[in-house]
């Protein structure tokens, strides 16, 4: 059985069971879940380990518990929203070359570990919406949020290149996703997804994987 073991934040997280693996949660894990159970029955186990609020750092300091321990055939990663957004709240974000230099550390030590694991990197993304709209406060917010995920997205697409990676694009999915339906439709905030939100990346990531 090819075991699956998806990483990343609260995107990722989306209420999976801490106790038990067999339950990945409600979110695009859950749905790949799904989709690969009734089209490929017993031949796929997925393990959902996201943690919400986590950053790139928080991700790397789980990788012996949360990654190398469960030895995954494939390994994949969603990780960079918490590194822009922390940044605004409690000035505890990671600037983009910092999130190079620990995202490469991070699957630097899983390709040693674990050599035949594929890995999967999926592109961090963001809309315009309650989370990251411009306000009083931070009349600059929007235009922070999409300059500094787009850094990350860079980021990550480097990263998938330099350890020849899968890398699965998402910002161009939600924003082409936005000429048919308003950003909350896709996005609850900007940054979460709804149930379309996350059956968009649920199909993309499928169609990366020729799944």
């Amino acid at each position: 059985m090819t075991r699956i073991v998806f990483q990343g934040d609260s995107i990722t997280d989306v209420m999976r069971d801490r106790q038990r693996d067999w339950y990945p949660g409600m979110g695009y894990p859950a749905f790949i879940n799904g989709k690969l159970g009734v089209d490929h029955p017993g031949k796929y186990q997925v393990i959902n380990r996201g943690v919400s609020g986590n950053r790139v750092p928080d991700l790397y300091a789980r990788i012996k518990c949360d990654i190398l321990n469960l030895a995954p055939d494939i390994l994949s990663v969603l990780i960079g929203i918490n590194d822009v957004w922390h940044e605004i709240g409690s000035q505890n974000g990671v600037d983009a070359e910092k999130f190079y230099k620990v995202y490469d550390l991070l699957l630097d030590e899983v390709e040693a570990a674990l050599p035949g694991t594929k890995i999967v990197v999926m592109e961090p993304f963001v809309l315009e919406g309650t989370a990251t709209c411009a306000c009083e406060e931070r009349p600059d917010r929007w235009e922070y949020f999409k300059t500094e995920c787009a850094l990350r997205a860079e980021k990550a697409q480097l990263i998938a290149r330099k350890h020849s990676a899968l890398f699965v694009p998402l910002q161009r999915v939600f924003d082409k996703a936005c000429e048919s339906a308003p950003s909350g439709w896709w996005l609850v905030d900007g940054v979460h997804p709804t149930g379309a939100g996350h059956e968009l990346i649920a199909r993309e990531w499928l169609r990366a994987m020729g799944l």
